[in-house]
C-alpha cells in the first residue's frame, strides 16, 4: 500500500476472477480516501488490515466505478455495514444492445450486484452527472455504468475501464463493449481537462498525473 497524500492511498491485489486468457492483467488497482469522518473505499479488493482497522473509526462507504468491479463489497459491507454507491448493472436491454443477442439469450440482464438489488444493503445508484454528499462528483466514460469519479478536494480523477494500463502505457480501452467510436469517447472525456485535475488513478495500472490524461484526450 502506498499514500499518494496524507489520507489517499492506491494498492494493487490479484483479482481471484482473473484467467490466463483475459486481455487485462491480473493485479488490479484499489483506493481509500479518509477525510477524518469518511473512509472511501474505491473499487475494493483485499483492503489492507490498516485500513479496515481505521474503518471502525469512521463512516466507510464504498464506491464503484462500474458494477463489475464489485470484487470485495459484499464481504465489505457485511463486516464494516457500508453503504454502497455504484453505478447500476446492465439491464437485459443493455445486454441486447452490447453483445447483438436476442431477448431470449439476454434474460434478466447482468447479475452483478444482485444481493444488493435485493435489499441486502444501503445503496445509491450513480449516473453520469451525479454529485454525491461524500464529495465526488460522476461523468460518464465508454458506457453509460463505466464512470469516472472527480474527487474535488484530491484534485483526483479515478478512471473505471474507459482509460486503463494493461502493461502498455495508460491509454484508451479499446475493448470494452459498446458501439462507441474512439473519437466519441475522446470527445466525451476531453471536457474532464477543465477540472483543475492533479491525479489520475485508474482501476488497471498505476495512479499517473495529468499530463498522461492530457496526452490521451489532446
Amino acid at each position: 500500500m502506498r499514500e499518494l497524500q496524507p489520507g489517499l492511498w492506491h494498492w494493487q491485489a490479484p483479482h481471484p476472477d482473473w484467467t490466463p486468457d483475459e486481455r487485462w492483467p491480473r493485479e488490479v488497482s484499489s483506493y481509500a480516501i479518509d477525510d477524518g469522518t469518511r473512509l472511501l473505499l474505491i473499487d475494493p479488493l483485499a483492503v489492507p488490515d490498516e485500513l479496515l482497522d481505521l474503518a471502525g473509526q469512521r463512516e466507510p462507504a464504498i464506491v464503484l466505478t462500474a458494477p463489475w468491479h464489485e470484487r470485495d463489497t459484499r464481504s465489505l459491507v457485511e463486516r464494516l455495514g457500508a453503504r454502497v454507491f455504484t453505478p447500476p448493472p446492465d439491464s437485459a436491454q443493455d445486454f441486447i444492445d452490447k453483445f447483438g443477442i436476442t431477448a431470449e439469450q439476454a434474460g434478466d440482464g447482468s447479475p452483478d450486484l444482485a444481493w444488493l438489488r435485493s435489499g441486502n444493503a444501503e445503496v445509491t445508484w450513480l449516473a453520469a452527472g451525479d454529485r454525491l454528499p461524500i464529495g465526488i462528483e460522476a461523468f460518464i466514460g465508454r458506457e453509460h455504468n463505466d464512470l469516472e469519479l472527480w474527487i474535488e478536494s484530491r484534485r483526483a480523477l479515478v478512471f473505471g475501464d474507459t482509460l486503463v494500463d494493461f502493461g502498455r502505457g495508460f491509454g484508451l480501452n479499446e475493448w470494452l463493449k459498446g458501439d462507441v467510436p474512439h473519437a466519441e469517447v475522446v470527445a466525451r472525456l476531453r471536457p474532464l481537462l477543465d477540472l483543475p485535475i492533479e491525479l489520475v488513478l485508474p482501476a488497471h495500472g498505476a495512479p499517473t498525473d495529468r499530463t498522461a490524461l492530457e496526452r490521451i484526450l489532446s
